[in-house]
């Protein structure tokens, strides 16, 4: 099973370039970096974890910036995000951003990608909450267009673009995308549809949730070997680890603490002892 790992990275906490280079020499497969371009001070939207939002939410790194970072210094670290908020973003510049970065890292990119909790956020950037999850398949269908091998069109429900030269071009014509989100018919559904596999956050209830999402994976005609199931934001054990690879997991990312460098290469340190 493959190691990997994800942070709220700030501009509290350790870089970018100090931990993927702590990453790769300790032998760590991936870092995964999550998303939010600010936090509404009257938000009313509750958070998800239960009590007060952690203060580094409102604080977090932009993700393909910290990971462009990350490329720059490593070889064969994997880099993702965990996860982009798809709903919020042009797509033609996205489209960019992504082909860019797994150029510039050699195919090593995966996108994580999801439609967030945070509903003030999501108004600032002009997102109908009701529509968010539409919106987001159209704008991956949009991104494929142009990440198509010849100059192709798209005419969708919520964007379009034109035939378009726009290179460079994400290895194997796109990179491996996961959807994160709760367990239910219309993720599962999101999933089998659009993505390559699914990103549970905390890995809880994949026993029953794996058969189910398998279930419209083959329904919708997807090759059974292809689903990827990858446990996200997990807190490690001997145990936990054995029963996702008895489930046919083959890699997970472990939350590392918001914190300065000494405390988060502790952690490191600790995480080794799983690889």
């Amino acid at each position: 099973m493959r190691i990997s790992t994800t942070i709220f990275l700030t501009d509290e906490t350790i870089t970018p370039v100090r931990l993927a280079r702590e990453l790769e020499t300790r032998g760590f497969a991936g870092l995964y970096l999550p998303e939010h371009t600010h936090i509404p001070v009257g938000r009313e939207t509750a958070y998800p974890g239960g009590g007060d939002l952690p203060r580094e939410y409102g604080r977090t790194l932009d993700p393909f910036v910290a990971l462009g970072q990350a490329s720059a210094v490593t070889e064969h670290l994997t880099l993702g995000t965990g996860i982009t908020l798809i709903t919020q973003h042009d797509p033609i510049d996205l489209a960019k951003q992504v082909a860019t970065l797994d150029h510039l890292s050699g195919g090593r990119f995966t996108l994580g990608l999801g439609f967030g909790w945070n509903k003030e956020e999501a108004a600032d950037h002009g997102v109908d909450w009701r529509t968010r999850r539409d919106l987001g398949k159209d704008r991956v269908a949009l991104m494929r267009a142009l990440w198509s091998p010849e100059p192709t069109a798209y005419d969708g429900e919520f964007g379009s673009v034109r035939a378009s030269e726009a290179h460079p071009k994400p290895s194997g014509g796109a990179p491996r995308i996961l959807i994160g989100g709760a367990a239910g018919p219309r993720l599962f559904a999101d999933i089998a549809a659009y993505a390559d596999g699914w990103m549970p956050i905390g890995g809880r209830g994949l026993t029953e949730s794996i058969p189910v999402l398998r279930r419209a994976w083959e329904d919708a005609g997807r090759d059974p070997k292809s689903l990827q199931v990858v446990p996200y934001a997990v807190l490690p054990s001997t145990g936990k680890l054995d029963h996702y690879a008895e489930l046919g997991v083959e890699e997970v990312v472990l939350q590392l603490p918001p914190s300065p460098e000494p405390e988060v290469l502790t952690v490191l340190d600790d995480y080794a002892t799983y690889l």
